[in-house]
C-alpha cells in the first residue's frame, strides 16, 4: 500500500463538478502525495487551527495563561456553528474558548481569540513555519457585506497538512505546543467526512500513542456554502497527516454536495489503510 492510492482516490472525482484538492503526509517515513495541493480554495473553519497553534505558542510562552478571562463581547457573537452564543454566561477562559473552537468549531469563541491576539498573529505564525498558503482574513461574520473580506479564510491542502505535521512531529514552535494543538484536535466531535468510514476510537486514553490494531483520529474540519475542508492526521502503524479540500458551485445544487462528501470519505478511506499497514522495514 503506497500513497500513489491515496492519489488515485481524489483523482477519480476529476469528472465532477468540482475542486478538491488532497494533501498527505507520512509523519515517519518522509514520503507524501499532492493532488492539486497548491491551489487556493476558501477552506473556511478549518483555518481555526491556524489561530488554535497561535494561541497554543502564547500559552508555551507565557504570553497567554490557560486560566486568563476573556469576556465575549457583543461583536463577538456569530451564528452558525458553536455553542457559546446560546449560553447565558459571558466570562471565560483562553483555555475554554480554545476546547469549545477546537470541539464544535465554535464561532463565538473563535471571534474572541481573534480579537484577543489579533488578526496579524496567525499570519506571522503561518510564515515562520513556512506553511506556504494559510491565510485568516477577518472574524467569522454572519454577513459579509462589500467592504469585508468575502471569506472568512483561504489555504491550500499542502500548507494545512504541513501544518498538522508540525504538530504531529513536535516542531510547531515547541513539542508541548504542538502537543497541546493535537489535544485539542482530538477533542473534534465532527467525523463526517475523512474519518467517517474510516474505523476508529474516538476516545482511547492513549492517543497520540498508537491504538494496538486500531487506528485513532483527530481532525478539524470546515464548512460553508459550497466548502468541506478536513484537516488532521490518522495514527495507525503510520502516523498520516493529511488535508483534503472541497470546493463546489452551490448553483450546481445538492448532488454536487454529496458528491463532494462522497469524494472526500473515499479518500479517508484510503488514507486509513496506508496508515494501518506497517511502513517498510
Amino acid at each position: 500500500m503506497t500513497l500513489a492510492r491515496v492519489a488515485a482516490a481524489a483523482r477519480r472525482s476529476a469528472a465532477l463538478p468540482l475542486d478538491l484538492a488532497v494533501c498527505a503526509v507520512d509523519v515517519d517515513g518522509g514520503a507524501s502525495v499532492g493532488v492539486d495541493d497548491t491551489a487556493v480554495l476558501p477552506v473556511a473553519s478549518a483555518a481555526k487551527l491556524l489561530l488554535l497553534a497561535e494561541v497554543s505558542r502564547r500559552l508555551d510562552t507565557g504570553e497567554l495563561r490557560p486560566d486568563q478571562p476573556v469576556t465575549v463581547d457583543p461583536a463577538d457573537t456569530a451564528g452558525g456553528t458553536g455553542l457559546l452564543g446560546r449560553l447565558s454566561r459571558r466570562g471565560w477562559t483562553v483555555e475554554d474558548l480554545c476546547w469549545l473552537t477546537a470541539a464544535v468549531s465554535d464561532n463565538t469563541a473563535t471571534n474572541a481569540l481573534l480579537r484577543l491576539v489579533g488578526l496579524d498573529a496567525p499570519a506571522r505564525l503561518e510564515e515562520s513555519l513556512g506553511l506556504g498558503g494559510l491565510t485568516v482574513h477577518d472574524r467569522v461574520r454572519d454577513q459579509r457585506g462589500p467592504d469585508d473580506p468575502p471569506v472568512f479564510a483561504t489555504g491550500t491542502a499542502r500548507a494545512l497538512a504541513r501544518l498538522v505535521a508540525h504538530a504531529v512531529r513536535g516542531t510547531m514552535t515547541s513539542p508541548e505546543a504542538s502537543a497541546r494543538l493535537l489535544r485539542w484536535m482530538r477533542s473534534n466531535t465532527d467525523h463526517g467526512l475523512v474519518p467517517a468510514l474510516v474505523p476508529h476510537d474516538p476516545y482511547a486514553d492513549c492517543f497520540p500513542a498508537p491504538l494496538p490494531g486500531g487506528l485513532l483520529v483527530a481532525n478539524k474540519t470546515g464548512t460553508d456554502t459550497g466548502v468541506r475542508a478536513d484537516a488532521g492526521v490518522v495514527i495507525g502503524e503510520r502516523r498520516l497527516a493529511y488535508a483534503v479540500v472541497a470546493h463546489w458551485d452551490t448553483a450546481l445544487g445538492s448532488s454536487t454536495e454529496r458528491a463532494a462528501v462522497h469524494a472526500i470519505r473515499d479518500v479517508g478511506r484510503t488514507l486509513a489503510d496506508y496508515a494501518a499497514r506497517p511502513g517498510p522495514g
